[in-house]
């Protein structure tokens, strides 16, 4: 959901990447959830952190979005430039995968979560464009 906010919020302000801790297939209820607000993330695909740092990426800053347990799992992202260490940002959500319940509980529960991460994205949008 980060990541297809940023890009939808920020356009190419921004080169964007995203992964997570393991790889996998999208929840189509977060997928059924960002179409709601105008934002199609079918095309994503998650991809596994470490598979990105293997393949020489390098990050000014990297936003981790998952809940606390799961942040202490997070590997350190090599900066570019003169920064050994890209910067880390730690925004913690609850994990949407984590829900229980029919279809339409879990996405009635992926909804203010998906709201929050838009909503903090605008503020950080905001704080780094002064």
């Amino acid at each position: 959901m980060g990541e297809g906010f940023l890009r939808h919020l920020a356009g190419d302000r921004f080169e964007v990447a995203s992964a997570g801790i393991e790889s996998g297939k999208l929840n189509p209820l977060v997928v059924r959830a960002m179409a709601e607000v105008g934002v199609d993330i079918s095309s994503h695909y998650a991809k596994k952190a470490q598979d990105l740092i293997d393949a020489g990426e390098r990050f000014d800053t990297v936003i981790t979005v998952c809940d606390e347990t799961s942040a202490e799992r997070c590997p350190s992202f090599p900066g570019r430039g003169t920064n050994t260490n890209a910067t880390r940002l730690h925004w913690g959500f609850p994990d949407p995968s984590a829900l229980s319940g029919s279809d339409e509980e879990k996405l009635a529960g992926i909804r203010p979560i998906r709201d929050a991460i838009r909503a903090k994205i605008e503020v950080w949008l905001a704080e780094t464009a002064s």
